[in-house]
């Protein structure tokens, strides 16, 4: 396969996973069993799984002047990322995300600190690096007129666009009509299209009169695979069997594996399927980052 550039703008997040037998009660201290820090961010993390899989990858973010900043440009570099466009601010924070998990369940407190300060003017700043992409891949973890100043720059230059609509919020048409491929999973396309959908033919109406006008579909649906419209019928591509050890990053190694797949020139079809088998392959492995797989596994 031919090497791809890939321009992704989004988050970068120092993970804090705290494990514990189970959740404490409010006012309560609780004794937890073990602490790892993790890089993540879904930005950083779809950066690193494009890269894995041979795609030169450049990164637009940003992180504070802090340790955790350090770590997260260390292990962008040790990919291969080109991280001139991650700004190092020093009036905030690096972006956390304090993860609480117990065995059947977790709950998470993000502070966004430097991810929420990246402006529509640091995008532009570097827009040569999405002109110069095949494909720009982008998620909704820093402020929206950022993800829409990179959008615009892409549109503009020709280059495909793929917007992974997480965390999930109601987005302005405006910047939809600037997005290619959009891949929400079922909750995150429930909000965006302002339905709910019982069975298999209300979502394949639901699929259909939402790309009657907005960006193509492409429908994460965890181990059932992802769903997608081909000639106006629903098809599937179902997820094999894996013994799960972890599934954050699941979806952030779908979205790089699909946007590499597409910037190598492969039908949409082929490049979903990719993209179900990376996901896949990444959640029989403990970490997002770590569990992206390479380019050999997937051949």
């Amino acid at each position: 396969m031919k090497s791809v550039r890939i321009a992704v703008v989004g988050s970068l997040n120092m993970d804090l996973v705290v494990s514990m037998s189970r959740m404490p009660k409010i006012g309560e201290t609780l004794q937890g069993d073990d602490l790892h820090t993790i890089p993540g961010g879904k930005g950083a993390n779809q950066a690193v799984g494009c890269a894995k899989l041979g795609a030169q990858v450049a990164m637009i973010g940003a992180v504070g002047q802090d340790g955790f900043g350090d770590v997260l440009l260390a292990q962008m570099t040790a990919h291969g990322i080109h991280t001139e466009a991650i700004v190092r601010r020093d009036d905030c924070s690096t972006g956390t995300a304090t993860i609480l998990h117990t065995f059947d369940d977790n709950c998470i407190v993000i502070v966004s600190g430097a991810n929420g300060k990246v402006t529509p003017e640091q995008v532009h700043q570097h827009a040569q690096l999405i002109q110069e992409a095949d494909a720009l891949l982008v998620q909704l973890e820093i402020p929206l007129p950022a993800v829409q100043a990179a959008l615009e720059i892409a549109r503009e230059a020709g280059v495909r666009t793929v917007l992974n609509p997480a965390p999930a919020v109601k987005l302005p048409a405006e910047l939809l009509q600037l997005v290619d491929f959009i891949t929400p999973n079922e909750t995150e396309f429930e909000l965006l299209s302002g339905a709910t959908y019982a069975n298999e033919s209300e979502l394949l109406g639901g699929m259909q009169q939402w790309e009657m006008t907005g960006p193509r579909l492409l429908l994460t649906r965890g181990e059932k695979g992802v769903a997608m419209l081909v000639a106006g019928s629903l098809t599937t591509i179902p997820a094999p069997l894996v013994q799960v050890v972890d599934t954050t990053g699941a979806g952030d190694a779908c979205n790089a594996a699909f946007t590499v797949a597409l910037a190598q020139g492969e039908e949409v079809l082929e490049a979903a399927t990719i993209a179900v088998k990376a996901a896949s392959l990444s959640v029989t492995r403990f970490g997002a980052q770590a569990g992206m797989p390479l380019l050999a596994e997937l051949s």
